[in-house]
C-alpha cells in the first residue's frame, strides 16, 4: 500500500471515529516516510485517544514540515490546533498564546485567510479582558456565517454563549448555547470535535447558573457521544461540570459518582479536569462535615488550584487569618469581574469577621453588593447573606431583614444546603424574641441537613433546638447496607489501621482503600475515622458478617 493510500485510510478512520485504526494507518505511513500529513493525522487520532502530549509532539513536527514545504494554510491550521491543545488539555496558557502567535504570523506572511475566523475565536478564548473576549468571539461568529464555516459557527455560538453567561447575561448566553447544541445534535457539524467544544461549554454554563435540568439533558448527549466515539477528555470535563451542578442541588450521592468517575478517567487528560474533580470532592466532604477526607483530597493540590475549598477548610479549622490571606490573594488575581469573585468575597467577609476586622469585612461586603447589582444567579443571595453577617457583627438591626432576603434568593435558586443554613441562622437570630418561629426554622433546617447528610450542620441545628427545649437529632437516617468488602474495611478501620495499611492487608490499591472508607462513612452517617472506630466499638457484640 502506498503512502497516499495509507494516509487516506487513516483519514477515513478519523472521520468515522475509529481512532485505533487511524493510528495504525498513520503509523504504517510514517514507517515508509515521514510526511506532515501523516504526522497531523497521527496527532488528531492521539488527541481523541487522550494522549495529548504525544498528539502535541506529532503536530509540532507537522507544523515545521508544512512550513518548510510552503504549505502555509496547513501550517496555520495545525498551529491553531496546537494552541487549543496546550490551553485545554495541558493547561499551558503561555504555550497556547505562543502557538496562536505562530498561526497569526503564518497568515500574515502569506496572506492566507482560511483560518481568520478561528484566529478570532482563539483571541477571544485567550483574552483576559471579558469585553474584548466577547467582541472577538462575535467577530469569529460573523466571519463563520459569512464564510459558511458551520463548525466554527457552532463553536463560536457556544463560546460566546458561555462568555455571556459568565458576564451575568444568562438568558442571552443560554439561548446561544441552546442554538449551538441544537445545530450540533442535528448533524450540521462536519467535525467531530465540534461536539466536544459545544458540549463542554454548555455544561460549564449549566454549572455556573446551577441549571440542573439543562445539565442533565446535555450530559446525556455527551454520554451518547462517548458510547459512539470515546473521548476521555470530553467525558472528564463534562463529568466535573455535571457533578458540580448535582453537588449544588443537593444530589450528593449522584454528585460523588460523577466526580469519582471524572477523577478516574482524567488521569491522562491533563491536570485541569483532575484538579477540578479533586476540588469538588473536597467541597463535598466539607459539606458533609468530613474534614479529614476533604483535606486528603486537597493534599495534591496547591492553594492556587483550589483556593475556595482550601480557604473554607481553614475557616472551619479555626484559622480565619490564613483563610483571609488566601481569599485576598485570590481576589487580587481575579478582579471583581471574574466568575469566582462573588463566592470568594462572600467567604472573605466571614473570614474577616472571624478575625475581628469588621471594617474590612464591611468593605468586602460592599464590593460584593456592587457585583450583585449587575449580576443575577448566586451574587444577590451571597450579597444579602454577607450583609446580614456584617450587620450581626456590628449590632445593626437589619440583620434579620437581610437573612430573609438571602433565604428568598437561595430558595429561588433551589440550593438546599445554602437555604437550610440561612434558615438556621435566621432561627438563631430570632430565638430570644420568637422561640416558636426559631424552633420551626431550625426543624426545617435540620430535616434538610439530615436528608443531605450534612452532619456538622445537623449537629448545630440539633443543638439550637435543644437550647429551645425541643428534641434534637434522633440519629442518622437512611443508613446504607455495607458490602462485604466495606465490612472488612470497617473492621480494619476499627482496629486503627491507616488506608495504606488497609490496602496492604487486603491486597488492594491505596486509592481503592480510600474509596471504600469514604463509601462506608457515607452509608453509616459517620463524619470521620474516629467516629468509625467508635461505631465498631459499639457494635462489637454483633456477629461478624458471613
Amino acid at each position: 500500500m502506498t503512502i497516499d493510500e495509507t494516509i487516506q485510510l487513516g483519514r477515513s478512520a478519523l472521520q468515522s471515529g475509529r481512532w485505533q485504526e487511524a493510528v495504525a494507518a498513520f503509523e504504517a505511513s510514517l514507517t515508509q516516510k515521514e510526511t506532515p500529513e501523516a504526522l497531523e493525522g497521527m496527532g488528531e487520532a492521539l488527541w481523541w485517544l487522550c494522549d495529548a502530549r504525544s498528539s502535541v509532539r506529532h503536530r509540532e513536527r507537522a507544523f515545521v514540515m508544512f512550513r518548510e514545504a510552503g504549505h502555509a494554510a496547513d501550517a496555520c491550521t495545525v498551529a491553531v490546533k496546537l494552541s487549543i491543545s496546550y490551553l485545554v488539555n495541558l493547561g499551558n496558557d503561555a504555550a497556547a498564546r505562543g502557538w496562536l502567535a505562530r498561526a497569526e504570523r503564518v497568515m500574515a506572511d502569506t496572506g492566507a485567510n482560511h483560518m481568520e475566523g478561528w484566529l478570532w475565536l482563539m483571541r477571544g478564548f485567550l483574552s483576559p479582558d471579558q469585553d474584548r473576549a466577547r467582541e472577538d468571539l462575535a467577530r469569529a461568529l460573523e466571519w463563520a456565517r459569512a464564510a459558511g464555516d458551520v463548525d466554527l459557527e457552532l463553536v463560536a455560538l457556544a463560546d460566546l454563549g458561555l462568555a455571556l453567561v459568565v458576564a451575568g447575561k444568562h438568558e442571552q448566553g443560554m439561548a446561544l448555547l441552546d442554538e449551538a447544541m441544537a445545530g450540533t445534535l442535528a448533524g450540521e457539524n462536519r467535525r467531530l470535535d465540534t461536539v466536544v467544544y459545544t458540549s463542554c461549554n454548555m455544561l460549564a454554563a449549566c454549572n455556573h447558573v446551577g441549571d440542573l435540568d439543562r445539565a442533565s439533558q446535555w450530559c446525556r448527549v455527551a454520554d451518547d457521544f462517548m458510547r459512539d466515539y470515546s473521548c476521555p477528555f470530553l467525558f472528564a470535563r463534562c463529568r466535573v461540570h455535571y457533578g458540580s451542578v448535582l453537588l449544588a442541588k443537593g444530589e450528593w450521592a449522584r454528585a460523588e459518582e460523577e466526580l469519582h468517575a471524572a477523577l478516574q478517567i482524567s488521569e491522562d487528560a491533563g491536570p485541569g479536569p483532575q484538579a477540578e474533580a479533586l476540588a469538588r470532592l473536597a467541597d463535598l466532604r466539607s459539606r458533609q462535615g468530613r474534614l479529614e477526607e476533604a483535606e486528603a483530597f486537597l493534599t495534591d493540590l496547591n492553594d492556587a488550584v483550589a483556593p475556595l475549598p482550601a480557604a473554607e477548610l481553614r475557616l472551619i479549622r479555626g484559622e480565619p487569618a490564613v483563610a483571609a490571606a488566601l481569599l485576598v490573594r485570590r481576589i487580587e488575581q481575579l478582579g471583581d469581574g471574574h466568575i469566582e469573585a462573588a463566592p470568594t468575597l462572600a467567604m472573605l467577609v466571614d473570614a474577616l469577621i472571624a478575625c475581628g476586622d469588621i471594617d474590612a469585612a464591611g468593605e468586602a461586603a460592599s464590593r460584593l453588593d456592587a457585583i450583585a447589582l449587575v449580576r443575577d444567579g448566586h451574587a444577590p443571595a451571597l450579597s444579602a447573606l454577607a450583609a446580614a453577617h456584617v450587620a450581626t457583627a456590628t449590632g445593626r438591626p437589619n440583620a434579620i431583614r437581610q437573612l430573609e432576603s438571602a433565604l428568598r434568593h437561595f430558595s429561588r435558586l433551589n440550593l438546599p444546603l445554602e437555604t437550610a443554613r440561612v434558615r438556621l441562622e435566621l432561627a438563631a437570630a430570632v430565638a430570644k424574641r420568637q422561640p416558636d418561629l426559631a424552633a420551626a426554622e431550625a426543624r426545617a433546617a435540620l430535616a434538610i441537613f439530615e436528608e443531605l447528610g450534612a452532619a456538622t450542620d445537623a449537629d448545630e441545628a440539633a443543638s439550637l433546638l435543644r437550647s429551645l427545649g425541643k428534641p434534637g437529632r434522633t440519629g442518622p437516617k437512611h443508613v446504607g447496607i455495607l458490602t462485604k468488602r466495606e465490612q472488612e474495611v470497617l473492621h480494619l478501620v476499627g482496629l486503627g489501621l491507616s488506608n495504606p495499611e488497609i490496602a496492604q492487608r487486603l491486597f488492594i490499591s491505596r486509592k481503592t482503600a480510600a474509596h471504600h472508607v469514604s463509601n462506608l462513612l457515607a452509608k453509616l452517617g459517620l463524619r470521620n475515622r474516629a467516629e468509625a472506630v467508635a461505631f465498631t466499638a459499639r457494635t462489637a457484640h454483633r456477629p461478624a458478617p458471613k
